[in-house]
């Protein structure tokens, strides 16, 4: 029997249905949503043939265990999350744009840097496996139908796997607030991989000693740092607006 899984609130079961209808079991909707944001997920539902099941709100919350659901929950099939690292560099259309995450603990801030990383066209997320979040059904909430269009790739040693980068030719360009160059005066053209650190400590040592290049984004206000999906969506668009600006 094929695995699924819940997804839930209205922008993650929206941004599914849209991008990959024939992914849903059933979208479950609970009674007292009779507003135009409910009115439309069904018709939604209707148009691409995906059976939509009204629930009492109680029975919703028993689904994902608390009442963050905006009483909206979809089963849909679990699909493979963490896939290798070749199999993403493998099939790239163009030159590599990645986004290392060094140790993010919070999967708010996770599913926050997948939807920017999914907004700049980036080709996926990396991540270590140990003294890191995972993709967890808060992050895949917060990612907002990101975390089923953005890769998502786990290794067991990111310095490894940035060395491994280096040797595809994909310049790795740490974020950190000590560098000497801000990232608005880097060349930032190519192949090249984003890496951030977690909130508070940013990179570890040996992550920033791996790093090709150090680049900072410039503060002019009294706040010394930056969330870590606020900066990656930073870092991300620059790095795609120079590749615009080279079109």
């Amino acid at each position: 029997m094929t695995e699924t899984r819940l997804i839930y609130g209205f922008h993650a079961v929206t941004a599914k249905l849209r991008q990959d209808p024939d992914g849903i079991r059933e979208i479950f909707l609970t009674q007292s949503r009779q507003d135009a944001r409910a009115r439309d997920l069904a018709r939604l539902a209707e148009a691409n043939a995906v059976r939509l099941v009204q629930l009492e709100a109680a029975r919703l919350d028993t689904f994902v265990g608390h009442h963050r659901h905006q009483g909206v929950v979809a089963r849909v099939t679990a699909q493979p999350r963490h896939l290798k690292l070749d199999e993403v560099l493998d099939t790239l259309p163009e030159a590599a744009l990645l986004l290392v995450l060094d140790g993010v603990q919070d999967p708010h801030n996770l599913g926050a840097c997948l939807r920017v990383a999914d907004g700049a066209g980036a080709h996926a997320v990396i991540a270590p496996k140990d003294r890191a979040v995972g993709l967890n059904a808060t992050a895949i909430k917060v990612a907002s139908g990101a975390a089923d269009t953005v890769p998502y790739v786990v290794v067991t040693n990111l310095a490894r796997t940035l060395r491994e980068l280096q040797e595809r030719n994909i310049w790795t360009v740490g974020a950190d607030a000590s560098a000497d160059q801000d990232l608005y005066h880097a060349e930032l053209q190519g192949a090249l991989a984003w890496v951030l650190g977690a909130e508070g400590t940013g990179l570890r040592r040996l992550t920033r000693e791996t790093c090709d290049q150090l680049l900072r984004i410039p503060m002019f206000g009294s706040v010394e740092s930056l969330n870590v999906s606020v900066a990656s969506g930073i870092c991300l668009f620059e790095a795609r607006r120079q590749r615009l600006a080279r079109v």
